[in-house]
């Protein structure tokens, strides 16, 4: 499956029964450099449109809401000790949490790239 965007700029990719999470390009532009990150831990079962987490910038803080419902498996600490990551590859390696689906109908709530390409960058 293609990325898929939540309202809140936050992206999801789905392999089987697990899904990635990360902010997207356009949110972390937004932002700036990204100085740090806190997320949710392994374990801790997150609900859609609830906290997940916060990031901060030189220019901006901000919490970060969950896309989707389930319960943490991986958190990428990478990420959370070069929050950089974040700005230099969104879409990658600055990834930061992989979930456990619990109800893959929520992925419905979320749209498609070139749907968010057209809200954020007027394509």
């Amino acid at each position: 499956m293609s990325l898929r965007f939540s309202g809140a700029h936050i992206w999801v990719r789905v392999e089987g029964d697990t899904a990635e999470l990360g902010l997207s390009e356009y949110l972390q532009d937004q932002m700036g450099d990204i100085t740090s990150l806190d997320l949710s831990d392994l374990g801790d079962v997150l609900r859609v449109r609830r906290r997940m987490g916060h990031v901060e910038s030189d220019e901006a803080s901000s919490p970060i809401e969950a896309p989707v419902s389930g319960e943490v498996i991986e958190v990428n600490g990478e990420a959370l000790e070069n929050p950089d990551l974040v700005n230099s590859d969104p879409y990658g390696s600055g990834w930061l949490l992989k979930v456990r689906l619990e109800d893959r109908a929520e992925l419905e709530e979320l749209i498609g790239e070139e749907e968010y390409a057209e809200l954020t960058l007027g394509v």
